[in-house]
């Protein structure tokens, strides 16, 4: 067995080679869509935790439109909490041509098919039905604090830094919303990071009167403000900077017309910004707008719960956790574990694998009550992804259509738990 552990770490060593992962801000059109459709279901489940909700939301010059299913006691002012959102985000001037108070919100949203119903409802909780069918991934990896892949979480990083002197408006007085990133980092054969190749920044801007003028600002801002507030809020990241980087910044030269009005937006769009960046793998499914009945949703964060927890209690430096399901059949078909060959016990993956299988329930009622599912607490992933992220604890308000406040207690990300590790290390005897 040995053998073949050392066989297959053999098998995976790589040469060195180059790596990437983009993010997209919050005003991207294609996030802005999954905000919205991620407030509606936040709000629907806030006042009736029960809500089926599936809400796709395009966004276009001066347009949102919002479509799709819900069952669910609870009546919401959906062009209120739209504007709600679009407003947060920052599009709040009648020049973005996408303006919170002014654009048309249109609503399709019609009652939840009894077929699909009929199919996760059950006399017994149970024995709910997953609300599709499809295969889920979860991934994880030692390279990082937070066990995601270094490229996709400097890419977040640096959107959310710029996001910040956004809001800030001192240092950098002249961005909208709209910004996208992209990190290529070179490896070693050992599959380590060892430098920063190329960062890629692509941000909205308001109009300069040169445009010579304005590519060498905004270079020259992004090179010497943004990148050294990430070395500075990131020391372990400092020593990837290095003087050779490669820098495009703007490369089309001009990025006036953003967000909705640049490009339509539409909800699930980013799937892979929204995982792991191009690493592990994805099973298709989006997230947002989907409450937590529908398991390309919940087993995507219940299979990175696994893979989170495998990988900080030692047993691999590498995992992806693959998961099945037959529409309205509560048992998985089929649980999947790879370890890339950088497994520390004597097992194969498929034994490892089955014992992943007793010790995680992966039926969609018992996902929903393990990491809490039924909570308003989707908003907050719907933009820098849904993994990596903080687990906390936040009070949110909601208001209902008569103006009525609610506070709800909410734990976020609870998929990025470590309380299993334990459970694994004694399961591994590790």
């Amino acid at each position: 067995m040995l053998l073949c552990i050392n066989f297959a770490k053999k098998y995976y060593k790589l040469m060195p080679y180059l790596f990437t992962s983009e993010s997209v801000s919050e005003g991207h059109p294609d996030k802005v869509a999954d905000q919205i459709s991620d407030a509606l279901i936040d709000n629907f489940l806030a006042f009736d935790k029960q809500s089926k909700v599936a809400c796709e939301t395009l966004v276009t010059t001066g347009q949102v439109v919002l479509a799709g299913e819900v069952k669910s006691k609870s009546y919401l002012d959906v062009q209120s909490i739209a504007r709600g959102v679009i407003s947060k985000i920052g599009y709040t001037k009648s020049e973005y041509m996408f303006d919170a108070n002014s654009c048309g919100i249109f609503s399709a949203i019609h009652e939840q098919s009894s077929d699909i119903n009929q199919g996760v409802e059950r006399k017994k909780k149970e024995e709910q039905g997953a609300g599709d069918q499809g295969m889920m991934f979860g991934y994880a990896s030692n390279e990082t604090a937070d066990y995601m892949p270094l490229t996709l979480d400097l890419a977040h990083k640096i959107l959310q830094e710029l996001a910040v002197l956004r809001r800030e408006n001192k240092q950098i007085q002249y961005l909208r919303p709209d910004a996208k990133s992209q990190v290529t980092i070179e490896y070693d054969d050992n599959n380590k990071p060892v430098r920063i190749d190329t960062i890629v920044v692509s941000t909205q801007h308001d109009d300069f009167a040169s445009e010579k003028q304005m590519q060498e600002k905004i270079k020259t801002d992004v090179v010497n403000i943004l990148i050294p507030r990430i070395k500075k809020k990131f020391p372990k990241y400092a020593k990837l900077f290095n003087s050779s980087i490669t820098y495009h910044i703007n490369p089309t030269g001009k990025f006036v017309i953003g967000g909705p009005h640049g490009d339509t937006g539409l909800t699930g769009r980013k799937i892979i910004v929204d995982t792991y960046g191009g690493r592990g793998a994805h099973g298709g499914g989006a997230f947002s707008g989907k409450d937590p009945s529908k398991v390309d949703r919940s087993a995507a964060y219940a299979t990175r719960h696994i893979a989170k927890n495998l990988v900080a209690a030692g047993l691999a430096d590498e995992v992806l956790v693959q998961v099945s399901y037959a529409i309205g059949v509560a048992k998985p078909t089929s649980i999947n574990v790879n370890t890339y060959g950088t497994a520390k016990i004597d097992l194969s993956d498929g034994e490892i694998g089955k014992i992943v299988e007793g010790l995680f329930d992966m039926r969609p009622y018992f996902i929903e009550q393990r990491l809490k599912l039924r909570n308003p607490m989707y908003s907050e992933t719907a933009a820098y992804g849904h993994m990596g992220r903080k687990n906390e604890v936040v009070t949110k308000t909601f208001t209902s259509p008569n103006g009525k406040d609610k506070k709800v207690k909410v734990e976020l990300f609870t998929w990025e738990k470590l309380d299993y590790v334990s459970k694994v290390k004694k399961a591994f005897a590790i």
